[in-house]
């Protein structure tokens, strides 16, 4: 592990990046639960506020445990502002392999501004400065085109042959460190 690990705030040129907190569920939710954040996944939106609770304690145990996971993004503009999404890597596993799951997700009023893409590179250096020799994945659908636009742009490479198709249907799968 690296010095760069137990820094639970990043700051890009135009976010911030901090561990979730317990008011954090809320914009979760409203993240989660938005049919626009979710037209591309099988599990549709979050239908409760507890199940944002759920996953803020899994990833508050991600932190935990690791030091590193899914940061809460706010614009650096408006630090007191809004959470406009969440974005980073935690652990999780593709393939039999422990691998760290790439992910971003954000407030449909912030799209097309890039900052999916900013807070992804932040995860990607992050990774790349040592934290683990586990590989970096993002997947998504086939049709996720978005979403595969900004794992390019984190600098991830496309990988045909990490691709799958499980019972939630198929997955495109970009990958660093996969050997």
């Amino acid at each position: 592990m690296t010095d760069l690990v137990p820094r639970a705030e990043r700051r890009t040129a135009r976010l911030i990046l901090r561990r979730p907190t317990p008011g954090d569920i809320d914009a979760l939710f409203a993240i989660h639960a938005d049919p626009a954040t979710n037209v591309f996944n099988a599990g549709g939106p979050m239908t409760g506020i507890e199940q944002a609770a759920r996953r803020f304690r899994d990833w508050d145990h991600q932190w935990q445990g690791h030091g590193f996971g899914y940061w809460a993004v706010v614009e650096i503009t408006d630090a007191d502002g809004p959470v406009i999404g969440f974005a980073g890597i935690r652990y999780g596993g593709w393939r039999q392999r422990t691998v760290l799951n790439l992910y971003y997700r954000f407030t449909p009023s912030v799209w097309c501004r890039g900052f999916a893409a900013e807070a992804a590179r932040e995860a990607v250096d992050l990774w790349a400065a040592g934290l683990t020799a586990d590989p970096i994945v993002a997947y998504t659908t086939p049709d996720n085109v978005p979403s595969q636009r900004t794992a390019l742009k984190a600098g991830l490479e496309r990988r045909p042959d990490l691709d799958t198709h499980d019972g939630t249907g198929p997955a495109t799968v970009f990958a660093l460190g996969w050997e």
